[in-house]
């Protein structure tokens, strides 16, 4: 009797098992993802180097960054339909559809039509995720009109339409939206928070400020304000500074201006990155928030070492503000990605003698490249923060030029479906990944 019960025990295992595997062999794309939530983080410009710089100087050469820690990485490969090195604006929209585009796309095709995205829609994945009722926040160190977050929820001919890109965004119907550029929310001669009535710049008389408002956004214009919202707030609008954030522009001319790198009274990406998920996380459908350091491209760009370096610990802050909330709330995905490498960063690090602490760096290195110490060039070098045996090291910073370049791009993924970020991703992919998280389902390949 006992060997006839398990023989049809075996016999039931056996069939479930059979169906399961048909199941598999029919949708293989469904069974190892799972539906949930997505935080993508475009820490703008930095490639390995980057975050190399920052870990030494920060942590040591022996030390971990919060990247460092992320469960799985990809070789990034991030060219465009029409050249080898991404643009901001064209790689920003590839990450929000998942087809290439050219180099000067900001959303649009070569005929000024909508891009239609890998899902078949005329729509962003951002603005998928509005219709499908989601929480949903773009945040941005620089100007709220920056490409990097900018791509998801607006469309212009070119990437320079400052003022109509920032109205797209306002009238997105995103739920959060944090970043600098209040000049660019204000009729001409209209002072603002941060603005003066000299800086406002929109010649179409709308005050977005206004617009928003009445759209239900709370308003907060610094730090303070942004911690002291009430818990139950909806919807914020957070401009935080005229321009950008930060103050951008080689070591000289700000010390000639007498300028900080980063306004103080702006919060952080990753102060922004907190509040921001104590609101959208408590939408039932579940939340997609685009986040983008967008100084560690525009310092490098200029080839500032110190502000990219420092750019840098800022997104690798919000790395570890987003792996706290995943701790706790294992039902989301992380994704980080660059989609260039500002200024071509290498870290120059020899001994002492090579580089003495009191003693500034050479101008250029003996191929002619430019170098940077700590305040700039001909400066004292970076000292590292000590590694396990207590030691310090003198580096110098070389760039390879002022522009983007195609670079060592990695991406990484941690949380929820982070296993499935592949060894080595295009640009593409990562809105494939991002997607099948969001939506539960995977883009079939056209």
């Amino acid at each position: 009797m006992l060997k006839k019960f398990n023989t049809k025990v075996i016999v039931i295992a056996v069939t479930v098992l059979v169906a399961i595997l048909a199941c598999t062999s029919q949708n293989p794309g469904n069974t190892n993802s799972r539906q949930g939530n997505v935080i993508f983080i475009h820490p703008d410009g930095t490639s390995a180097s980057h975050w190399g710089a920052a870990r030494m100087l920060y942590l040591g050469p022996d030390g971990r960054l919060n990247w460092d820690k992320m469960s799985n990485l990809a070789v990034y490969l991030g060219h465009m339909k029409n050249q080898l090195t991404a643009t901001s604006n064209a790689g920003a929209v590839t990450h929000a559809t998942g087809v290439k585009v050219n180099a000067d796309s900001f959303g649009l095709d070569e005929s000024f039509q909508p891009v239609v995205a890998f899902s078949g829609q005329s729509k962003t994945i951002m603005e998928e995720a509005i219709a499908a009722r989601k929480g949903t926040a773009i945040i941005n160190s620089g100007m709220i009109h920056e490409p990097g977050t900018g791509a998801f929820v607006a469309k212009a001919g070119n990437r320079r339409q400052f003022a109509e890109i920032t109205k797209q965004i306002v009238l997105s119907g995103v739920d959060v939206i944090m970043g600098g550029g209040e000049m660019w929310y204000l009729p001409k001669g209209t002072a603002g928070r941060h603005a003066t009535a000299e800086q406002s710049q929109r010649q179409d008389g709308i005050n977005l400020i206004e617009e928003a408002k009445s759209k239900g956004y709370t308003v907060v214009y610094t730090r303070d304000e942004l911690l002291k919202l009430p818990a139950n707030t909806k919807k914020v609008l957070g401009i935080f500074a005229a321009d950008d954030t930060y103050n951008d522009a080689p070591e000289e001319e700000l010390k000639k201006q007498n300028l900080p790198l980063y306004v103080p009274t702006a919060p952080t990406v990753a102060e922004m990155l907190e509040a921001t998920l104590k609101i959208v996380s408590q939408n039932s459908n579940g939340f997609f928030i685009v986040l983008e350091e967008e100084g560690s491209d525009n310092f490098c760009n200029f080839n500032h070492a110190a502000g990219c370096i420092e750019a840098v610990k800022h997104a690798d802050d919000a790395v570890g503000v987003a792996m706290k909330f995943i701790e706790k709330n294992p039902n989301i995905l992380m994704v980080t990605a660059a989609d260039s490498d500002a200024g071509g960063l290498e870290v120059v690090g020899v001994t002492e003698a090579d580089f003495p602490l009191d003693k500034p760096l050479p101008e250029k290195g003996e191929n002619g490249a430019p170098w940077d110490g700590k305040e700039g060039t001909a400066t004292l070098p970076f000292v590292s923060a000590p590694d396990r045996q207590g030691k310090r090291f003198p580096f110098a910073i070389a760039w390879a030029g002022l522009g983007d370049f195609t670079g060592s791009i990695v991406s990484k993924a941690h949380g929820l479906n982070a296993v499935l970020l592949p060894n080595t991703v295009d640009n593409t992919d990562i809105y494939q990944l991002i997607y099948r998280t969001l939506f539960g389902k995977e883009v079939p390949q056209k």
